[in-house]
């Protein structure tokens, strides 16, 4: 395997912690020797291992010694570590990579991004060098390189706005309607559309829709496959009356629910709280007002091939075959 194949698989590790970590980035790390993966891991939740100590304890885990990162394992020497973010040099919640990977005895470290916060970018290489370990940039790959980025975007926006990252979801039909003339927008996208969301909503921290969703959808905002009991559900009401039986605070789930009267105090509350990543999915004048604040990030469109009018969206046409054309 390649470099950009080590560090493929360090990207694949790391998203598996998406919508967990926060308010720490998703970071995924393996360990090579003589050309073969021999240990890996990935950032699971903050205040615990982060992706390299993972590994590194994964990698003595396989070669039959105790789950610790010090030096007694021989098969560490020499190794290589791929990581997908420039590892910490400064304890915090738990001690420095930089000093984990220096006591394992590992001999090169090749990272996919620089860390974007300040109190550790570009300072690994430095503190890796006094130990005499080779840090560098990976230097592979451009479409690994965007996939990295992409990972950390919302934790890049974050630790250096304060704000979360946010990702504006919308189902429209054919006929550019997000909802019928009665306002019901339930099912405009299809099954899979639907379970792609619920894909989405597994890697996000937080779930942000307006009044009117719940009162006329009525959605449970959880994940529909994989739970995400660290998924926090958040509505925006000015008025603050919400249906006491909706689901949102009904169902018994585990999950967070939180209602706030305004959706730019909204955002800047759940950066405080660490929250990364925030799905909009309810409410045109929600997404409107997001969009002309400056706060969307990222915008999904779900194109459904069904035309609305003025019929009831259980009503409505469904096109058979469709042919889009982007200008």
């Amino acid at each position: 395997m390649t470099d950009a194949g080590f560090m493929s698989r360090a990207l694949d590790l790391a998203r598996r912690g998406l919508g967990h970590t926060r308010p720490n980035p998703p970071v995924g790390a393996v360990v090579v020797k003589d050309g073969q993966i021999v240990g890996e891991g990935w950032h699971r939740r903050a205040g615990g291992d982060h992706a390299e100590v993972a590994a590194i304890k994964n990698a003595r885990r396989r070669s039959g010694c105790n789950g610790t990162t010090g030096t007694g394992n021989p098969m560490l020497r020499g190794a290589v570590l791929y990581v997908t973010l420039e590892p910490c040099s400064k304890p915090g919640r738990v001690g420095a990579c930089t000093d984990a990977i220096a006591a394992a005895g590992i001999s090169r470290v090749v990272y996919a991004l620089p860390d974007p916060n300040p109190k550790n970018r570009g300072k690994a290489k430095r503190a890796l060098a006094k130990a005499g370990i080779a840090c560098e940039r990976f230097k592979g790959d451009k479409e690994i390189a965007r996939a990295a980025q992409a990972l950390i975007a919302p934790f890049a926006k974050h630790v250096t706005t304060g704000m979360p990252f946010v990702t504006v979801k919308i189902a429209m039909s054919l006929d550019g309607k997000i909802c019928d003339d009665w306002g019901h927008a339930k099912w405009i996208s299809s099954a899979a559309a639907r379970r792609a969301t619920g894909r989405l909503r597994e890697q996000v921290d937080a779930i942000l829709v307006g009044a009117e969703t719940v009162r006329k959808d009525n959605p449970s905002l959880l994940c529909h496959q994989k739970r995400n009991d660290d998924l926090i559900r958040v509505i925006v009401s000015k008025s603050g009356t919400l249906p006491k039986k909706a689901q949102v605070f009904t169902d018994g789930a585990p999950n967070q629910t939180l209602v706030f009267d305004d959706a730019q105090k909204a955002l800047a509350e759940l950066g405080k709280m660490g929250v990364l990543h925030v799905l909009c999915e309810g409410g045109l004048n929600l997404a409107t007002s997001l969009a002309e604040a400056g706060l969307v990030d990222e915008w999904i469109t779900v194109l459904a091939s069904k035309v609305i009018g003025h019929r009831r969206l259980s009503d409505a046409t469904r096109i058979r075959s469709t042919k889009c054309l982007l200008d």
